[in-house]
């Protein structure tokens, strides 16, 4: 296996362990301020997304930068 593919998988799996933490916390959060299970995983799932997101984002503006 080549370094680059190695980098690749552990920022994969660093970001999604990352991504499932938020969730689960947003989800925890809103369970204890009283919402419903659906809102609680509605949140989860918005937060799930949101740092994925913003974890693509610096994915690719590092790229960018790159060259």
């Amino acid at each position: 296996m080549s370094n680059h593919l190695a980098l690749v998988l552990f920022t994969a799996l660093a970001t999604l362990v990352l991504a499932i933490t938020a969730a689960a916390g947003a989800g925890y959060l809103s369970r204890r301020d009283g919402a419903s299970y659906p809102a609680a995983i509605t949140r989860a799932a918005a937060a799930f997304a949101a740092t994925v997101t913003v974890a693509a984002a610096l994915v690719t503006a590092t790229v960018a930068l790159a060259g």
